[in-house]
């Protein structure tokens, strides 16, 4: 996951309490993009010493 992803528009959500719901899944799917970004950081900052 190169892209970072892109929050539901307001229609998507239905506010009925889904589960999942597609805020639920953006959520997570921020969270390993974050999670990828740090560790790419990490491996790039490594390489330069």
């Amino acid at each position: 996951m190169n892209e970072k992803p892109t929050p539901p528009e307001d229609w998507e959500c239905c506010e009925s309490q889904c589960s999942p719901c597609v805020w639920d899944t953006y959520y997570e799917d921020l969270r390993e993009w974050n999670a990828q970004q740090k560790a790419t950081q990490t491996q790039e900052s490594g390489q330069d010493e």
